[in-house]
């Protein structure tokens, strides 16, 4: 099962960090290159545990839908979601984060299986671990400005 694992340093407050990672409108916009919208379920505001949501959004040049669920939550400090449905076999994505001097340190680990057997190990190596660090480095940078310009302006 790939593992990615990306830390991110920002200069902003634990709870502004959290609120943004589980906040359905703020991810919407940090993917707008995919067209990515909630379709079912939590479509709008701060997702909590038990809830879930359907994201749509064009990845490889195919339309898709996953579907995932908060399965573990310790605000500020910790959630989790995995998937029920989508285009993976599965997917757990942990989200941490730790306050170290004036900084939140974000701390994302991305467990994923991919379909299809031996030809999804493939898929892996050849580009799928890739393309899914580039989009939580992509989401990441955009949470970490939006993080720092609230902290700024408040």
């Amino acid at each position: 099962m790939p593992l990615i694992e990306i830390k991110t340093f920002i200069k902003a407050n634990i709870q502004v960090c959290f609120d943004l990672s589980r906040d359905i409108d703020f991810h919407k916009s940090s993917m707008v290159h995919s067209g990515e919208k909630a379709v079912a379920g939590k479509m709008s505001g701060l997702i909590a545990l038990g809830e879930w949501v359907t994201w749509e959004a064009k990845h490889f040049g195919i339309t898709q839908k996953l579907t995932s669920k908060i399965t573990q939550f310790d605000p500020p400090y910790y959630f989790v979601d995995e998937m029920v449905s989508g285009a993976f076999k599965s997917f757990k994505h942990e989200h941490r984060f730790q306050v170290e001097n004036d900084h939140t340190v974000m701390i994302d680990t991305f467990y994923f299986q991919s379909p299809f057997g031996i030809l999804g190990k493939i898929a892996n190596v050849l580009f799928l671990k890739r393309y899914m660090t580039n989009l939580l480095v992509t989401r990441n940078t955009f949470l970490k400005e939006k993080a720092e310009e609230l902290s700024y302006n408040q």
